[in-house]
Parts: C-alpha cells; structure tokens; sequence
C-alpha cells in the first residue's frame, strides 16, 4: 500500500466540545472528560490519524488508532463480535464493510451523517457511509501501448490478444474490491469467465505502485491501479511513472469502478454518541476538506467538498451503478482462490 503524508493544519478554540461529547453515556464515569473513541483504522494510516487528531483537537474526544488492512480488522471484528473494543470502522474498499454488515454489526448512522454522503457512495442498509474513494484505471507506458490500442473495457483484458501485456497484485484488497465488481455488474458466470482469462493473461505484482513502476520501467505495458498511486508519484516528482498515463474506461465499464472507502460504528461501542459525532465528522465538510486538502489524493464523497484538483472530477467519470453493500469479499476470495490468482 502506497502511504501518503495526510498533512493538516487544526485550529480548535479552547473548550469547544460537541454536546452530546459529555453525556452520562460517553463519558469517562466522571462527567468532565468524553471517553476515549477506539477506531480501527484500515485507511491510510496517515488518514486515520488525521481525522482522528482533528476530531480531538476540535472536541477533547481522544482517538486511539489501531491500523490494519480491511479484511484484516473486518475479520477481527466478526471474530470479537459484541465483545469488540472498536468503536468505528474504517476501510479503504467497501467488501470488508459488506462483510461486517452482513454479520449485523455496525449501529445504524445518524440520519444527518447519511445525509452528508450521497446514497450512491453509502450503504444501502444504512449502517455505514463513504469517507472516501478511489477510481478504477489502466495504467500504461505510452512508448509501448499507443492510444489506439488501449482496451476498451476491463472486460478487454481477459482476451488472448492482452496475454503478459498487464499487471494486477491479486494479494490486495485494491484487486479484490475491483474483481468484487466484475461479478456484481456482469454476473457470476460472466465474471467468472473474466477472471479465468486474467489468470492466464496477467503478470502478477504486490502492490500497485509496483505495478506502475513496471510499467514505466518497460516491464509490462500496463496494468490495473486505483488511480491515485499515479498521482502522488506525480506530484512527487514523477520519478516511477514519468512515461505513463491513466486509462480511464467510463461508460459505465465495470473497469470504471469508484471504489468507496467506507466508516460505521459498531454496534457493540459503548461510545455511541461520540463514534456517530466521529463518522460524522469524517464525511461533514470540515473533515472532507482536509482529505481534499492533503496529499493523499483520494476523491471526497461527501457533498459539497470538492476532491484535490490535480484530480479528474468524481462526476466526469461515468462509473457504473454498484451497490456497495453487495460486494462480496469472502466469495471473490474462493474464486479467486480457485483459478489460482490466490
């Protein structure tokens, strides 16, 4: 996983607490301090700890952040279900939130929290929203893919005319997340097909910044990244992907995919009021605003806050229409498994 600097600046004026921060239901047994929030944290860990260091620089409420990957901490949640120590959730692609919600998990979110993030960008349950996402590309080396010659479609790659011309990094939830939505948009037998062809077409990699490294190193013409890889080796300088560009498929393509990082609170938090203020203020514009100030390059969902604007815009990328909360990530992992990308 590419890790970016996640800088913000915070200003809080003394005192400044949300309300419900001191309730007898969050508060520390004293009624002077609101508890400490424990976020399990699958983001970025520079993301994570950002908004969490905000969140208390603006209420008092301390964050203690544990980092893992999303089906890492998903996981560990199924398995200490009401006994977790987790408050709120965090991922970077919505299959381990669908995992969580499939076991009942996650408390329902605030009505005004859900309305801070299009439904599109949410689950349809209702018990997590987007914080943030991530598009779907094709990153190639110019020198060795002409314009002309790009795949029209994600789809495209499973064709004996792609054979060794591409990379994906199957171990990650970034290739999950996407394959994820192969079979919601095409179905299981078509999906099942796709991803039979990518096992014999695909060079293999660990990671995404690998595969466009190969890609600007003349390893491998191009390969399947989330997009925002490409740009912050762009804003630093361009030193791995100075002979490459993007791809994006739009037209609905399932190569168009936005994948949605998603938060929830857990149902067994015994800091309900001040998690939901925390995911609350994730997706509110103070929040979003320091996501699309940063330099992690990720797009904002929630409404109003426009993503960085190195960024092509989330609406001109024609994604297609997926529900979230559909994606199934132990399922992918058995296919995956069974064609022998895992």
């Amino acid at each position: 996983m590419r890790r970016h600097t996640f800088a913000v600046a915070v200003t809080a004026a003394a005192g400044l607490l949300l309300t419900a921060c001191g309730s007898s239901d969050n508060s520390t047994g004293n009624g002077s301090q609101p508890a400490a929030l424990v976020l399990y944290n699958a983001q970025h860990e520079e993301v994570g700890q950002a908004w969490a260091d905000a969140f208390t620089a603006k209420t008092g409420t301390k964050v203690e952040v544990r980092n893992g990957s999303d089906f890492e901490l998903a996981n560990q949640i199924v398995a200490e279900g009401a006994a977790s120590p987790a408050d709120v959730f965090i991922t970077e692609n919505s299959p381990a939130m669908s995992l969580v919600s499939s076991k009942d998990l996650f408390a329902p979110v605030d009505a005004a929290t859900k309305d801070q993030v299009p439904a599109e960008y949410s689950s349809s349950k209702g018990d997590w929203v987007g914080v943030a996402a991530r598009s779907t590309v094709f990153v190639y080396n110019t020198t060795l893919v002409p314009e002309n010659q790009l795949p029209a479609s994600i789809l495209d790659l499973a064709q004996p005319q792609w054979q060794g011309k591409f990379g994906i990094s199957p171990s990650g939830a970034d290739f999950q997340a996407i394959v994820s939505a192969v079979y919601e948009i095409k179905g299981e037998s078509e999906g099942a097909k796709w991803l039979e062809g990518v096992k014999a077409n695909a060079k293999v990699f660990r990671g995404n910044s690998t595969i466009m490294k190969a890609a600007n190193a003349g390893e491998v013409p191009g390969g399947v990244i989330y997009h925002y890889y490409w740009y912050g080796d762009q804003a630093d300088g361009g030193a791995n992907s100075a002979k490459t560009k993007l791809k994006y498929f739009g037209n609905k393509d399932a190569g168009a995919f936005v994948s949605v990082s998603g938060g929830g609170v857990l149902k067994s938090s015994k800091n309900g009021p001040a998690a939901q203020q925390f995911l609350a203020y994730m997706t509110g514009a103070e929040g979003q605003k320091l996501l699309a100030d940063s330099k992690a390059l990720e797009y904002t969902v929630g409404k109003g806050v426009d993503a960085n604007k190195a960024l092509t815009p989330l609406a001109e990328l024609n994604a297609p229409v997926v529900d979230n909360n559909a994606l199934n990530g132990p399922k992918i992992v058995e296919e995956m498994q069974r064609v022998g990308l895992l």
